[in-house]
Parts: structure tokens; sequence; C-alpha cells
């Protein structure tokens, strides 16, 4: 599905599989919710990829930390 949609569906699957994996973790009893989609993803995906070609692939390495840094941010503990 990834090929056929050139990539897009991937964003929605990164947010799927990770959000049904924070959303069923609990951490010292407080239940973890991810807040983030793909949708939101989309945005910052181009422009990391448009900085990777830009740079002849030396952003490149810098994806996947990002990618770990959003993950991050729309990562919660619900009260």
């Amino acid at each position: 599905m990834t090929v056929f949609t050139l990539g897009i569906c991937y964003l929605w699957s990164i947010t799927m599989i990770y959000g049904w994996r924070i959303n069923h973790t609990v951490v010292d009893g407080k239940r973890m919710h991810f807040s983030g989609s793909a949708v939101g993803l989309f945005g910052n995906w181009i422009k990391w990829w448009v900085l990777t070609i830009i740079t002849l692939g030396i952003y490149g390495f810098w994806v996947f930390i990002k990618l770990e840094d959003w993950k991050a941010r729309h990562t919660h503990f619900i009260n």
C-alpha cells in the first residue's frame, strides 16, 4: 500500500502502530496517551525530505531522530 500511495500511507501506519503501543502502556499505574496524527506528521515529513534532498542526503541521518522527537512530543500521561 505504501508503494501505491508514494509513502503517504507510511505516515498513517507509523502513527497507528505507535499510537496502539503507547495507548496500551501503563507506567507506575498511569496510562499513557498518544495524541499525534498522520495529518500532523505530514507537514514535518515533507520538510524533512526537502531538507534531505537539498543537503544531498546528509539531513537524512537526522530524520529518524526528528521522528522520535515528534513521537515523544505527542506522548502524554493521562491524569
